[in-house]
């Protein structure tokens, strides 16, 4: 049996399409920035579920599943393991300003783990941003107590590839026990089962963006990422410290949809948006009707003056 049945990508299901008149509006507001409409296409507007199968689900698969735990505090003294084989506990990747992005996956998985940690490293790439510069940090944790240090490097390697920023950033690849291991899964909420017969893992793909304090912010679903979801995630758990006008105007337009698992237009904050751009495109026709007005009454006064050959131009003015 192929291993892509025994896991499973879980998501909320969506109540319908984001109507057209809102995206239009978006393009509309982001012509008037300068801002690519690609960052609004790209927002997804259909649900990711469960993969469709005329099988029963096994218990495995029924077992798993996302108890969203936003706001509650990861326990920062569970120790772990790293790709270099040092001891860590994951309080060490918390430095109270970054925000780190933090997955369960395992490193023998060659299908969906594979695919998912791909996907996250392609989507990484397209930020302006390094895992391990001032914004942010990547940390994934082995589901399997079984798996080694070396495993773990080995994975680590073919991931950053895909990256392609080098081998210098900060995404650990953790090992742990299984006590350590289910602690953090039950912290975040995240449930999964193995499978002794297939010798695999059931388990749901999702990223989860935690606050430099250690308190979880924001989940977001997918076998592969949308790099847009990834930016907003990494400012919302930066809360709202990361980036410059340019997110602070993203934040603003978009916001996280609980049906779908990701972020998409916010209809609120596109009007209050597209009003602060009217009021920037009226002061600006007034303030230029303003000063045409200024130039042509001074050159009614140079013109009327008795000394006008000794004045000054008007367009000197």
């Amino acid at each position: 049996m192929n291993r892509e049945h025994h896991h499973s990508l879980h998501a909320p299901r969506t109540g319908g399409r984001v109507r057209a008149g809102i995206v239009m509006s978006v393009l509309a507001v982001l012509a008037f920035i300068g801002l690519p409409p690609s960052l609004v296409l790209a927002a997804p507007s259909v649900p990711v579920g469960l993969p469709a199968t005329d099988q029963p689900m096994s218990p495995e698969m029924r077992a798993i599943a996302v108890d969203e735990h936003r706001g509650e505090r990861i326990g920062d003294g569970l120790s772990f393991v790293d790709h270099e084989g040092n001891a860590v506990t994951l309080g060490d990747y918390f430095d109270g300003e970054r925000p780190v992005i933090l997955t369960l996956n395992y490193y023998r998985c060659r299908v969906v783990c594979s695919v998912q940690l791909n996907g996250l490293a392609d989507a990484l790439a397209q930020l302006p941003w390094t895992p391990g510069d001032e914004h942010f940090r990547v940390v994934t944790v082995s589901i399997d107590p079984h798996e080694t240090p070396a495993d773990a490097a080995k994975k680590r390697g073919t991931i950053l590839a895909s990256l392609g920023k080098g081998d210098d950033v900060e995404w650990a690849f953790l090992t742990g026990k299984e006590l350590e291991i289910r602690a953090l899964a039950a912290q975040l909420g995240i449930s999964y089962r193995y499978d002794a017969e297939q010798d695999q893992y059931a388990h749901p793909a999702v990223a989860n963006f935690v606050t430099g304090e250690g308190s979880i912010a924001q989940y977001v679903y997918g076998l592969t990422f949308d790099p847009l979801d990834l930016r907003l995630g990494i400012i919302e758990a930066g809360e709202g410290k990361i980036g410059g006008p340019v997110e602070q105007i993203l934040m603003s337009c978009f916001a996280y949809d609980h049906t779908l698992g990701r972020y998409g237009p916010w209809a609120f904050g596109i009007m209050r948006l597209g009003g602060v751009v009217i009021v920037f495109v009226l002061g600006g026709f007034l303030f230029f009707l303003w000063r045409r007005e200024r130039r042509e009454s001074r050159r009614r006064v140079v013109a009327e003056s008795p000394n006008a050959g000794t004045q000054p131009s008007a367009e000197a003015i």
